[in-house]
């Protein structure tokens, strides 16, 4: 005779619902602000070549999980004679650490010296803008920072137009830059 064997299997889970997901979210997203990181040590953040410049990336969404002021973005840049060419929606700040250059803004011209605070426009179609250094012995070093749910209002818009001088196609993380110490 046969003998049957029957396995009990799991009962699945509930369905979390949307309303249960979305409450689950914001008590979660509550406690990343009230417990998350608020020093980012300078030391701990890698130097990287991408197509605009060499930048120290503080703030992005690939960490924002550990901050405790998630959706900005925050990163040095530091740039040896130009920047890459591109467009976005502008919204951005740029407060300029060091060196002294200027930057093109839809072909207008805008010199900055360190201590100046550059803003770039927030225009229909995005704004094309480039960076330059004026000393060739100092590089200019400048800090951006752009607020990511207001860029994505503005319809988020990224377009390369030119590659930094420094940028031979692949982004990898690099030695930190030689600083000037003034």
């Amino acid at each position: 005779m046969v003998e049957r064997v029957i396995e009990r299997g799991r009962e699945p889970e509930p369905e979390e619902t949307t309303s249960a997901y979305t409450f689950k979210w914001f008590r979660d997203r509550e406690t990343q602000l009230r417990e998350g990181t608020v020093v980012i040590r300078g030391k701990d953040i890698r130097w990287e070549q991408n197509r605009q410049s060499v930048i120290k990336p503080y703030l992005n969404p690939a960490n924002w999980s550990k901050w405790g002021s998630p959706e900005w973005m925050m990163f040095c840049n530091h740039i040896k004679k130009q920047s890459g060419k591109h467009v976005h929606q502008g919204g951005l700040g740029i407060f300029v650490l060091q060196g002294k250059g200027y930057t093109v803004v839809d072909g207008e011209r805008f010199d900055w010296v360190k201590d100046d605070l550059i803003i770039l426009p927030v225009r229909p179609g995005g704004c094309e803008h480039q960076h330059f250094n004026l000393d060739p012995d100092i590089p200019a070093v400048w800090l951006a920072i752009t607020f990511v749910p207001f860029r994505m209002a503005c319809g988020n818009e990224a377009r390369q137009k030119e590659f930094s001088p420094t940028y031979d196609g692949v982004e990898k993380f690099v030695a930190e830059p030689t600083q000037h110490v003034t």
